[in-house]
């Protein structure tokens, strides 16, 4: 018996010569993403490895050296929350412990997958857009099969998201001028609670809440929490782009502080106003 062809090849289909009837712009959106997730990538891979301008008014830490980790760090002690304990390399990003952890989450990720796959490989480019893939393995195969990992990479994320939790916190004690309150304490906190929206509004974390769970009558309390996590997934995808703008903002701005630069402005605390 031989096989029969579906998809755009079935029989009994017009037979249209052009790849698409669409008239629009579809190719705007895959057009948009890439630029954006391309931009997100260079500016992050510059600033991890450029290894300086990372701790500002020696209490902001930038998220992208979090937690400061490398022998590196000793060039701002007050940096390493943790301890210093990898070694100084400039392949190696200070922040090494979480960084790949971090990428995992977000490459994984059911929202960023459809992005980049509609847009750098174009599976499919658009609705009505057929692919110009001659073969379709899903994520059976290696190395798709691997975006399984994601709700695994969802744990380390949530211990992530608690030690920028509390580099915001601490930022809020200067070494010498007791606490005091700036305008990085704001930038770093807003940019802490959206990247906490982000996490929590993951599918995995919705599915950790209450997938499981086959009568919601006797489980309350998941009940609820899975009900609160499901109206945040419905923005996830609005919450996976504001982190990757409130990121690069939150970095910029430590490293604009750290350069001197800018003056951090004190709302509160000595040599506020």
């Amino acid at each position: 018996m031989t096989a029969t062809a579906g998809g755009v090849d079935a029989p009994g289909r017009a037979e249209v010569g052009a790849r698409t009837l669409r008239t629009d712009r579809w190719w705007l959106a895959p057009a948009a993403t890439a630029v954006g997730l391309l931009a997100f990538v260079v500016y992050g891979g510059v600033r991890t490895f450029q290894q300086q301008y990372f701790f500002a008014d020696e209490r902001y830490l930038t998220p992208f050296y979090s937690p400061c980790v490398s022998l590196g760090c000793a060039s701002e002690p007050g940096a390493a929350h943790f301890g210093m304990f990898l070694p100084d390399h400039p392949l190696i990003p200070y922040a090494a412990l979480s960084l790949p952890f971090l990428l995992g989450f977000r490459l994984t990720c059911y929202y960023y997958r459809k992005a980049y796959y509609r847009s750098f490989w174009l599976s499919p480019p658009a609705c009505a857009v057929p692919e110009p893939h001659a073969q379709y393995s899903g994520e059976t195969r290696f190395p798709l099969i691997l975006q399984n990992v994601h709700r695994y990479f969802f744990y380390v994320a949530v211990l992530v998201s608690l030690v920028n939790t509390y580099d915001a916190l601490v930022a809020f004690r200067h070494p010498t001028d007791g606490f005091v309150v700036g305008v990085g304490n704001l930038v770093l906190l807003v940019n802490v609670a959206l990247l906490w929206l982000y996490t929590v509004s993951c599918h995995s974390c919705r599915h950790v809440m209450g997938g499981r769970l086959t009568h919601f009558s006797k489980h309350p309390v998941r009940y609820r929490l899975w009900t609160w996590i499901s109206v945040l997934n419905t923005r996830h995808m609005l919450f996976a782009w504001v982190t990757l703008g409130t990121l690069v903002l939150t970095d910029l701005y430590v490293a604009l502080v750290a350069a001197g630069t800018i003056t951090d402005f004190r709302i509160l605390g000595a040599g506020g106003m």
